[in-house]
């Protein structure tokens, strides 16, 4: 996720088109993300980065909450998060970059977020194989 614009604020994220997460965001036009702490579990990360959910329900035993938009955030680990309208859309290949506005959003504590270098350099987190990022070995 990254910051594409100010004013009016908008957020992409890009999103393999094999995922479910993509086929349900091109499906509703709608996308949140839930801004995690430094702090987050490695095991809470893989239950949403590395499991389908066509195959688990993620949000069980999480502690989440329904926008009244329908799109779902994470309240476990979360120091706040982002309801996104999707705007655009660009197809790149693999993956497809959705570009959303933010239509509503909530701080829920004080903290320092986790960012893509943290993960990977200091918590040595993996890269799903269909990442754009992901390096074989």
């Amino acid at each position: 996720m990254f910051q594409v614009a100010a004013e009016p604020p908008l957020v992409a994220v890009s999103i393999n088109c094999q995922n479910l997460t993509h086929e349900l965001i091109s499906g509703s036009r709608r996308f949140t993300v839930s801004v995690l702490e430094k702090d987050t579990p490695l095991k809470f990360i893989g239950t949403f980065g590395f499991k389908c959910g066509r195959d688990v329900e993620k949000y069980s035993g999480v502690n989440h909450r329904v926008l009244p938009s329908g799109a779902p955030v994470i309240l476990d680990h979360s120091l706040g998060w982002l309801d996104l309208e999707v705007q655009q859309t660009v197809a790149l290949g693999t993956h497809t970059l959705f570009i959303g506005r933010v239509v509503a959003a909530e701080a829920l504590k004080a903290g320092e977020p986790m960012t893509y270098a943290y993960y990977h350099e200091v918590k040595g987190g993996a890269t799903q194989a269909n990442a754009p990022t992901h390096h074989k070995t």
